[in-house]
């Protein structure tokens, strides 16, 4: 069991690289969408075939997105238990921005977004694949994305959604490395990068639904 303040954070910090990895390759494979039909069917379909991705990385993933919130929840409890002060005189925009603030705010959202979009793709995946057993169509991962974003209702939804994921990134990832100690000569670069991150990624996934609503 991890007990510590420094040791919960180093385990939140890993878990969210981890889950960043994961969004990295996520974005990778989903703007190809946007340019080649074929290639993005052709990865979707080794991704939701592959025995590797399926049974091994594919629990890790699950387990990390459920231990990186839960860690989260934990660290939040333990930090408004700790505070010497009340909140009605507690002024924390003098000491921290509105986001490093909230992040449980923001983790909320993603993580009610994460519900949302396993209830969009993961779940019907699972049902083509293992309760009915269809046969494996190489060429159905691309209508299957697009047909999710005729809504203008489901776009905005996760439009402002990853609103919210950029803003938790722009804390969190450059966190990160702080709870790992690596505040070094490197730091501005990390810094520079994860802000990069946290905006292009985000904003990334939100014009691949307006495009594909655009385009259907």
């Amino acid at each position: 069991m991890i007990k510590t303040t420094i040791a919960r954070k180093v385990a939140m910090a890993l878990s969210g690289l981890f889950l960043i990895l994961f969004l990295g390759q996520h974005f990778t494979i989903n703007i190809t969408s946007v340019f080649s039909e074929k290639t993005f069917n052709f990865l979707s379909h080794f991704m939701g075939n592959n025995p590797v991705v399926q049974f091994i990385l594919q629990p890790v993933l699950i387990f990390g997105v459920v231990f990186h919130f839960i860690m989260g929840f934990i660290l939040e409890i333990k930090n408004y238990k700790s505070r010497s002060v009340k909140y009605i005189s507690f002024k924390g925009s003098a000491n921290a921005s509105w986001v490093s603030r909230n992040m449980i705010i923001s983790g909320i959202v993603v993580l009610s977004f994460l519900g949302l979009h396993f209830y969009d793709f993961w779940v019907p995946e699972m049902n083509y694949k293992y309760v009915e057993f269809l046969p494996q169509d190489p060429d159905r991962y691309y209508e299957e994305l697009v047909h999710k974003f005729h809504s203008p209702v489901r776009v905005v939804i996760y439009a402002l959604s990853f609103i919210f994921l950029s803003l938790h990134l722009f804390h969190g990832f450059s966190s990160s490395f702080q709870s790992m100690g690596l505040n070094n000569k490197y730091s501005r670069g990390i810094k520079l990068f994860t802000v990069a991150f946290s905006l292009v990624i985000p904003a990334g996934f939100i014009f691949i639904a307006i495009f594909h609503h655009l385009n259907v």
